[in-house]
């Protein structure tokens, strides 16, 4: 671990926290969510077009192949799985009953870029991210961009057309909202900043700031801000150089989880919420916490 605030570090991150493999040989890993009725995460292969998941008992295992280069998932209350697609621009629902339908596609006449991250408020609104990374070589199908810019958006609980949040990022990201959803985070990585919102009662958001700054430069390989999740206490988890930053709700750096692989994204799992699943380059990684993940709706 590397360790800029000792106490308040160690008050999330046990000091005999070790970060464990869980399985290797992968692509690309992103977009983790954790089952909680069938106790198994799933997570995302982007290059190689699969969709995976672990459990304890059975490890690692391929569900879908191929996978349309799906990145970030999150599940509604429902049991319903969300997933960003690359190769079709879209944000997908996958429903328990195994049918899919098509939540988002086009914004204004116009396909998306690449849906990459997303997240369900308690009205189950929908935010997504659209950068262009899955119109680049590798994690998506080359091809032009469509749209002039790159922005999040949010789906109406009762759907309708798309509303544009922002669209002033460089390749909007990671986001997550504080525990009393108050505000929206949002990563910008080739700026290597987290920017913050205020989230009105319409569901839109203002009074945009940057939150932290510097997450290293930006540099893809040398790790960038990229997923992101909030703890129960406010606490944002951020993919960074060296593995997973650790800020205070007040933008402190309290340290960081080393990792030894480029970290793509996180998110918390098992009975408590207490394990913080790391999809990192070619490997799945866990590290045991003395903190839960802020309780989304699926999550209750």
């Amino acid at each position: 671990m590397d360790i800029n605030n000792i106490a308040d570090f160690y008050e999330l991150v046990p000091e005999s926290s070790q970060v464990e493999k869980l399985g290797t040989g992968f692509t690309f890993t992103e977009g983790p969510v954790w089952n909680s009725d069938g106790r198994f995460l799933l997570f995302s292969d982007m290059p190689g077009d699969t969709r995976r998941r672990w459990d304890a008992q059975d490890g690692v295992r391929v569900v879908m192949q191929p996978s349309n280069k799906g990145n970030g998932m999150t599940y509604e209350v429902s049991g319903d799985l969300l997933v960003c697609e690359h190769a079709t621009s879209s944000v997908v629902r996958e429903r328990v009953d195994g049918t899919r339908e098509t939540v988002a596609s086009h914004f204004d006449g116009h396909e998306l870029n690449s849906p990459n991250d997303v997240v369900v408020s308690s009205d189950a609104s929908i935010y997504f991210s659209d950068p262009t990374y899955g119109r680049m070589p590798g994690f998506g199908v080359e091809r032009a961009q469509d749209l002039s810019f790159q922005g999040v958006y949010r789906v109406a609980p009762s759907g309708g057309a798309l509303q544009l949040l922002v669209d002033d990022f460089e390749q909007p990201n990671g986001l997550c909202f504080s525990p009393d959803e108050s505000l929206l985070y949002i990563n910008d990585s080739p700026r290597a900043q987290i920017r913050v919102f205020d989230v009105a009662v319409d569901g839109s958001i203002g009074n945009g700031s940057i939150f932290f700054d510097k997450i290293g430069s930006g540099d893809i390989d040398e790790g960038i801000p990229d997923g992101m999740k909030c703890d129960e206490r406010g606490n944002i988890y951020v993919t960074g150089p060296g593995g997973v930053w650790v800020i205070s709700p007040s933008a402190k750096l309290l340290g960081r989880i080393t990792v030894p692989e480029n970290v793509g994204n996180i998110n918390f799992g098992h009975a408590d919420w207490k394990t913080l699943f790391v999809c990192a380059s070619t490997s799945l990684y866990s590290v045991q916490l003395r903190v839960g993940g802020d309780r989304l709706s699926y999550m209750n």
